[in-house]
């Protein structure tokens, strides 16, 4: 007989906690799950325990419900969903690598006003200057409007 596992020891092997593991089941992205017939407790198997580790690797990322749902789709499917489950990774990949663009963005006028404010504790005009000057193309990556 398959060991069972149960919701806190389900918890522990996928990180995702006990409320998300009841709301994975009532969306049916896993399950049912089946219950211990004397207490009524969920009893994860094997199987159930991958699924979870899977979800808790695309939520990890960012990966939406009705994505999750897809993926699980397509996992069932196999090789002949292999094109659409690349596609649905890379599309999430590109949704990431623009939000690492927009970040960075962002960090590089953090660095650029603090050397700012540097510069002008150090009194380095030269410095103040040319920063001030790189200011407006910094803001502009942030796709900030400016006047």
């Amino acid at each position: 007989m398959a060991p069972t596992f149960t919701i806190q020891d389900a918890a522990r092997h996928s990180g995702l906690s006990e409320p998300t593991l009841r709301y994975y089941e009532d969306v049916g992205l896993i399950g049912p799950i089946s219950r211990d017939e004397h207490s009524g407790h969920r009893r994860y198997g094997p199987g159930d325990i991958d699924t979870l580790e899977v979800l808790s690797c695309l939520r990890a990322v960012g990966v939406g419900i009705e994505e999750m749902r897809t993926y699980l789709a397509n996992r069932a499917v196999g090789l002949p969903a292999a094109a659409e489950q690349r596609d649905l990774l890379l599309r999430h990949a590109e949704r990431i690598e623009a939000e690492i663009a927009a970040q960075q963005a962002r960090l590089g006028y953090l660095r650029d006003k603090a050397a700012l404010w540097d510069a002008r504790h150090r009194g380095d005009a030269a410095a103040v200057d040319d920063l001030s000057r790189r200011m407006p193309e910094t803001i502009a990556r942030m796709g900030v409007m400016t006047r």
